[in-house]
């Protein structure tokens, strides 16, 4: 097994240390549509954007040492390394999946809310009265 530089490991330690980031936020996101928090979604959205580009440029860095390196050298790093980096990946694939159907039966609840309400013809009519004029949106169903 050919040893990797210290550079390289560096790398791949923040790979996978981005990849446990990445799950975190995904679990974070998963949490503020349960809670209905824009500002946390759209927080944790930012934070995913920001991983998931430095997550590409890094294996794009790793992909050039392994071509200059050659097709000679299959292994570049201990199997420990790798195994939690593979671990970590796996499940970030299941979290993606389960966020993924999250935002889908999210997205087709909103779908199904809008189609009802904006079916039914509805007015606004204002509250008469001496003090204030409040205006009240009501829809016969």
């Amino acid at each position: 097994m050919i040893e990797i530089g210290v550079q390289d490991r560096m790398k791949l330690e923040e790979y996978l240390q981005l990849l446990r980031l990445l799950a975190f936020e995904l679990e974070r996101a998963m949490g503020a549509i349960a809670q209905n928090s824009l500002s946390a979604l759209e927080d944790s959205v930012a934070n995913q954007q920001a991983f998931s580009t430095r997550i590409g440029e890094l294996a794009q860095d790793l992909g050039k040492t392994v071509k200059a390196r050659g097709s000679a050298c299959p292994n570049l790093t201990d199997e420990g390394l790798m195994g939690q980096i593979r671990a970590a990946n796996d499940s970030l694939q299941s979290l993606n999946r389960r966020y993924s159907t999250l935002l889908k039966l999210s997205s087709h609840s909103v779908a199904l809310m809008v189609s009802l309400f904006s079916s039914y013809q509805g007015q606004i009519q204002e509250g008469s009265g001496a003090r204030l004029k409040h205006q009240t949106w009501s829809c016969q169903m």
